[in-house]
């Protein structure tokens, strides 16, 4: 594709579709690997737990659904629009998910999302994720801006973009419309040359 802008791209297109999803090791034993086929289950139960519901849009109610959800992660990779990774022990079925959304290649930028299931909550995998993902889309992938917005009444969030090194940019007003209306949200950002 020609582009007619005179800046050039941040990340050439291609780049991100054209390697291989990287697998890494956190250090609290479970890893960020490509979501499964099998990892089905995982999805449909984190469509069920109240937390991730009340902070997510995750509709999931068969495992022909989860699949299929599964199968688009893959395919929006493939299109250089996201990509999400599974958390979870070596061998075994997701706890949590952590991967980039919005991603604009050529603009350099993508903002992080995550949910954990309950076993994996309060132990720090989050704000690993984010670091370790952090790292790789400012370093490998080469962004220069990422972004972590959640709702003002989720303070784990909160604590995760701050202990990932997020800085707090501010709150957008009325940004995010969850299942008990409106919320105002916190955009913290971290971009390169900030760690």
């Amino acid at each position: 594709m020609i582009s007619d802008s005179p800046v050039p791209a941040v990340v050439p297109a291609g780049r991100m579709a054209g390697a291989e999803q990287p697998v890494f090791d956190l250090p609290n034993g479970l890893e960020l690997r490509p979501w499964r086929l099998s990892d089905a289950d995982a999805l449909m139960a984190a469509a069920r737990d109240p937390a991730i519901r009340r902070w997510n849009r995750l509709l999931v109610e068969t495992p022909e659904e989860a699949r299929r959800r599964i199968e688009r992660m893959h395919e929006r990779r493939r299109a250089e629009l996201s990509v999400m990774w599974a958390l979870a022990r070596p061998g075994e079925e997701a706890v949590g998910l952590a991967g980039w959304g919005d991603i604009d290649l050529a603009g350099g930028s993508a903002e992080i999302v995550y949910w954990l299931l309950p076993a994996a909550r309060g132990a720090g995998v989050a704000a690993e994720a984010a670091k370790r993902l952090g790292a790789w889309a400012l370093d490998d992938l080469g962004l220069h801006r990422l972004r972590l917005c959640h709702s003002v009444a989720n303070p784990a969030s909160c604590r995760v973009a701050d202990k990932a090194g997020y800085s707090l940019e501010g709150t957008m007003r009325s940004a995010l419309l969850h299942a008990d209306g409106w919320h105002d949200e916190h955009l913290h950002a971290l971009v390169q040359g900030d760690v």
